[in-house]
């Protein structure tokens, strides 16, 4: 099979792709309602009577929460790959990993330092 031939299914999916997005938007100008009511314009709170202002400032450590969880996530990921492979690994792959666990560790150890109240 050729390099080309076995590109052919995306290339398909592709040219279907392409093909759906226009007749969506062409199907949508009829299916869609043509004048806004009070009702669409307001913000959606569970079919209640929206209360208050729709702008609500968040405190950083909840970002900075959510970006810890993603790297320690991320982190689990390639702990595992790597704890089932350990013993086919060469030396050199283990050095590599425990530097990348030596820089992990450094890194939790500045943002403990840096902000302790991201954890509250």
């Amino acid at each position: 099979m050729s390099l080309i031939a076995s590109y052919m299914p995306l290339v398909f999916v592709g040219i279907i792709a392409l093909g759906f997005a226009p007749l969506a938007w062409w199907a949508s100008r009829f299916i869609r309602p043509r004048k806004p009511t009070h009702w669409m314009e307001t913000t959606y709170e569970c079919g209640s009577e929206p209360i208050g202002d729709a702008h609500v400032q968040f405190r950083f450590q909840y970002y900075a929460f959510a970006i810890i969880f993603v790297v320690f996530d991320l982190v689990t990921t390639f702990m595992m790959i790597w704890a089932v492979a350990f013993s086919n690994l060469s030396p050199s792959a283990q050095m590599w990993m425990l530097i990348f666990l030596g820089v992990l560790l450094l890194g939790v150890t500045y943002a403990l330092k840096k902000e302790e109240s991201i954890w509250i």
